[in-house]
């Protein structure tokens, strides 16, 4: 028997437990790990409120991210004793996921864990963190350089957006974070920013050509923010996009792509290949401080984990949510 939150399905809705399941009832899969750490993301809370129809399949243990250790396993490329780290490919909405003591994956989802991690630490990145690295990565595969001018982040006391903040200072950007939040400056400057603006300025329908600043941005914001940011970017720059706080539409205009050569990159991270999982990887592991991680991460058990959802969606959350899923 093992710990894990369950959701399940009701006719007016659904409801969301911390429950004993037997090992028994784990999914199909060629490998099973006992899961040490799993985080809370944008989506887990989405799932863990109802506010959105992310699970699909029920019942489901949510949770996108998973550190651990293999038990069993039947994949060529695992054996028991590794560990190993999970982000995406449907776990926590199609596949059971994180938010438990035991998972049974599908081999080819993991990656090892990196050697200048702990699994507490690869969770306080997690999902967020890895994002934030293939944006970076696709920004700088692109060409943007550092002395071409300030880089945006959106949502910046997010998961994704301060993990962005700590790997573009490191790789001698200047960074402009752009928050909702004053009372969390001191903390965006700690991390790396320069500079913050009021996510206000970028959060209502603007002009579809704005004075030119952005070298390049990177949006975990959608909507409205991801418009004004690409309506001011600079001749030749680029936006990377990986999420929709403010929402989904993305009402914006042609103007800034065809009259200077804007370009918008689209950032998956959840079916991106393993080659550009372990690339993000190498980044994060290579790039961020583990110091940032304890300005950036809070540890909470798998009893809080519920709760710290709803906190999530609401806006009340700074940073990463560790869940340590065996207390």
């Amino acid at each position: 028997m093992f710990s894990a939150i369950l959701i399940n399905k009701t006719d007016t809705g659904q409801t969301v437990e911390l429950t004993r399941l037997d090992e028994a009832q784990l999914p199909e899969g060629d490998v099973t790990v006992d899961i040490e750490y799993s985080t809370l993301n944008y989506k887990d809370g989405l799932a863990i409120t109802g506010k959105s129809p992310v699970v699909r399949k029920f019942p489901m243990v949510p949770g996108i991210d998973i550190a651990g250790t293999v038990s069993q396993s039947r994949h060529a490329d695992w054996k028991k004793g590794d560990k190993v780290v999970l982000n995406g490919w449907g776990v926590g909405e199609t596949h059971w996921g994180g938010l438990a003591q035991k998972a049974r994956l599908k081999g080819d989802w993991l990656v090892p864990l990196p050697s200048a991690f702990s699994s507490k630490q690869a969770m306080a990145i997690g999902t967020a963190g890895y994002t934030a690295s293939l944006c970076v990565e696709a920004l700088v595969n692109a060409g943007v350089k550092p002395e071409q001018g300030e880089i945006l982040v959106t949502g910046a006391t997010g998961g994704v957006g301060s993990v962005a903040v700590a790997l573009l200072a490191k790789a001698g950007y200047k960074v402009v974070a752009a928050t909702g939040k004053a009372a969390e400056v001191d903390y965006l400057k700690q991390l790396g920013a320069s500079g913050v603006i009021d996510r206000a300025e970028l959060a209502v329908a603007g002009k579809p050509l704005q004075k030119e600043r952005w070298a390049g941005v990177v949006d975990s914001v959608g909507s409205h923010t991801l418009a004004n940011a690409c309506a001011q970017t600079r001749y030749g720059g680029f936006v990377a996009a990986c999420g929709l706080a403010q929402g989904m539409e993305f009402p914006a205009s042609v103007a800034p792509f065809i009259l200077r050569g804007v370009s918008l990159i689209g950032i998956d991270s959840v079916m991106a290949p393993k080659a550009r999982r372990l690339t993000a990887w190498a980044r994060l592991g290579r790039d961020l401080d583990p110091a940032a991680l304890d300005l950036i991460a809070k540890e909470i058990t798998l009893a809080d984990a519920i709760q710290a959802g709803a906190d999530l969606i609401a806006g009340k959350v700074r940073g990463r949510l560790v869940v340590d899923v065996n207390r």
